[in-house]
């Protein structure tokens, strides 16, 4: 058997076995690497050049989507009770700046209470719009109610209990409600 053209890294006369590792892949790899490495770092800081220099001259260039700073503040009322803030009241806007924490909800609970007291009224016309239930029963029950009496009266009575039935498939009104 002629094992002449098989390729063996095996050399059979030696005792050891030698080290067949190629050295030269390991050092292309490794200056490869090496290089790929210097390249990115390079473009890398280039970029950085590039990026710091556009934002030096957009620094002082107000953005037309940026918000103003009344329109990055929360919607009102404002559950964080911090100096800082205003709220808005009838008599126009009211400075919470430099005062205690708790002036805002103190503003608004004076609102309220004023609200209750009194009722909301319309700007335009100054009239009540809405009152206090209580108060909105006694002004009801002072204005004497004019009833209709009579025919009238039963009148509305039997229609207001009339409910239109399946039966009528929606058209009349035939059943009375007990």
């Amino acid at each position: 058997m002629n094992t002449k053209h098989e390729k063996s890294f095996v050399d059979y006369d030696r005792t050891y076995e030698t080290n067949v590792v190629g050295l030269r892949g390991i050092v292309y790899f490794a200056v490869g690497l090496f290089l790929l490495i210097v390249i990115t770092f390079g473009l890398m800081l280039v970029l950085q050049n590039v990026m710091e220099d556009q934002a030096s001259e957009t620094k002082d260039v107000k953005s037309p989507m940026m918000m103003s700073e009344r329109e990055n503040l929360p919607p009102e009322p404002r559950l964080q009770a911090a100096p800082g803030f205003g709220m808005d009241s009838e008599q126009g806007r009211v400075n919470m700046e430099l005062k205690a924490p708790q002036s805002e909800y103190r503003e608004m609970e004076r609102q309220w209470e004023k609200l209750w007291a009194e009722g909301q009224k319309d700007a335009k016309t100054g009239t009540v719009v809405t009152l206090p239930i209580d108060e909105a029963k006694r002004k009801f029950l002072e204005e004497n109610m004019k009833t209709p009496s009579g025919e009238q009266s039963e009148k509305s009575m039997d229609e207001s209990r009339s409910i239109v039935s399946y039966s009528s498939a929606g058209r009349t009104a035939t059943d009375k409600r007990r």
